[in-house]
């Protein structure tokens, strides 16, 4: 048998020791100066689109079926996928073929220039035999672990995709994989174990700084993996495919930069189903993708308190454009992991409307957090009904005031966005001794608001042409 050295260098890979791994090798650009009001941010978005950059494979294709695959949605195909991409990658690239027929699998793993590609009337179905997700490094809402292996997974790749018209199913149901969250669903009166204890001993681990190595949970424990996750990769595609039945977060991009997220469908309704939700990434595109989830639509993040601290690595230079959000929580939100803070984020021609989404735009924060949310610019949203505000800036998420560490939002420029109906127009609450900073509110109409704006600490904040049921704002602070 391994001990336990062995079997840690064997996970992770020449014996990587992850909690001094730092994240300088991921550079950070510098932030955009949005207090010049001479200026126009959105003037940065052309430069952050023509770094945002495809990956491109070569022309030589490996069908899974070559390979022992059989599409009867019966056969386990997991060794399949694992010879396909395997060949794949040792002749230098290119893509993988699913083609049509229904392909049972566990875990896939991609390698670098490989492109996962899902045929038209293909499904890549996942099981529900656990023993098919072996360990893995990766990171559950915001904090490293070792845990069962997210659906589709990547580790320090580069030059990686998953395109087509078919489908993925995540297979998560009632009865299997959303249970763990611990709530009753679906009619279900004991949804058995539950992920509670287990993450809130993760949480612990992170506090007291125990090495990520010595986080290991998987079999025995009940945290939920991921769906999509290329952790500590380059250049990454995900486009077209429908994503159905998730686990958990659908498209989780960890550590990684140059991301386009393109045309994806999005289904899913159990427990904290984000729909996608970049973490500590970089130069980030998320464009023509329709969700409807049972959490927020998009979720931009940064790591939870002091693993996120840890780590420092903000999220940055994203653009979010011509999505369209139907159920969920927030449609655009940001946090509430968001130790490492979010900047650069550019957000326009979206639409977005249920009585499930809490909110237009969301940005979560609090003192157990502590992140710096910065330069966030946000036009044309249009934005049916929602069931809390237009705009949502809350410091009191969660734990509140209980921490010790600052939250910080500051300039947050929002034009042209409506709605018709909300509680709130704005929902907007800071700190005392940290109130939100210049919040600029242009062109904005709120029609069907049942309530006044709750604004509360917020220092620099500006209407020009906004209107709330028909009536013009003049306050300027």
């Amino acid at each position: 048998m391994m001990n336990r050295r062995e079997f840690l260098d064997r996970l992770l890979g020449t014996g990587l020791v992850l909690s001094r791994v730092r994240s300088k090798q991921w550079a950070q650009l510098p932030a955009i100066e949005a207090s010049n009001s001479s200026l126009d941010p959105w003037g940065e978005l052309p430069r952050i689109r023509e770094r945002i950059k495809a990956p491109i494979f070569a022309e030589r294709s490996f069908v899974i079926t070559d390979f022992g695959a059989l599409g009867d949605n019966r056969s386990d195909c997991t060794q399949a996928f694992e010879r396909a991409i395997s060949a794949c990658s040792q002749a230098g690239g290119g893509r993988v073929l699913v083609p049509q027929g229904e392909f049972l699998t566990g875990a896939i793993r991609l390698k670098s220039n490989v492109n996962l590609h899902v045929e038209t009337g293909a499904t890549i179905r996942f099981t529900r035999d656990i023993s098919k997700y072996p360990l893995v490094v990766t990171r559950w809402e915001g904090v490293e672990l070792i845990n069962f292996s997210p659906f589709i997974y990547a580790f320090e790749e580069q030059n990686i995709a998953i395109t087509g018209d078919g489908a993925i199913d995540g297979n998560a149901d009632c009865e299997h994989w959303w249970p763990w969250k611990g709530r009753s669903r679906c009619g279900r009166k004991d949804p058995g174990p539950t992920q509670e204890q287990d993450r809130n001993h993760l949480f612990q681990l992170a506090e007291r700084r125990v090495p990520v190595e010595e986080r290991i949970f998987g079999p025995g424990h009940f945290l939920r993996p991921q769906f999509i996750q290329p952790y500590r990769s380059k250049n990454v595609l995900i486009e077209g495919v429908t994503l159905l039945g998730s686990p958990m977060w659908n498209v989780h991009p960890v550590l990684s930069t140059n991301v386009i997220i393109r045309g994806l469908t999005i289904r899913s309704a159990g427990p904290n189903t984000d729909g996608c939700d970049p973490e500590c990434s970089s130069d980030v595109l998320i464009e023509d993708c329709f969700f409807s989830t049972g959490d927020d639509c998009i979720a931009i993040k940064s790591g939870r308190n002091e693993d996120g601290r840890r780590l420092n690595t903000a999220t940055e230079n994203l653009i979010i454009q011509n999505c369209h959000m139907e159920d969920g929580h927030g449609g655009l939100t940001i946090g509430s992991e968001i130790s490492g803070g979010v900047r650069n984020l550019f957000a326009q021609n979206c639409q977005l409307s249920s009585p499930h989404l809490d909110s237009g735009v969301r940005i979560k924060n609090n003192a157990m957090r502590g992140g710096v949310i910065e330069n966030v610019y946000v036009r044309n949203f249009k934005v049916g009904e929602v069931a809390v505000a237009g705009v949502n800036i809350d410091f009191f998420y969660e734990e509140g005031r209980a921490g010790s560490f600052t939250p910080i939002v500051r300039h947050v420029d929002i034009r042209n966005l409506t709605t018709h109906k909300a509680k709130y127009a704005l929902y907007l609450r800071g700190f005392k001794d940290s109130p939100i900073e210049t919040i600029r509110l242009t062109d904005c109409e709120f029609e069907g608001v049942e309530r006044e704006s709750v604004i509360e600490e917020v220092k620099n904040l500006s209407f020009e042409n906004v209107r709330v049921n028909g009536r013009r704002l003049e306050r300027t602070s």
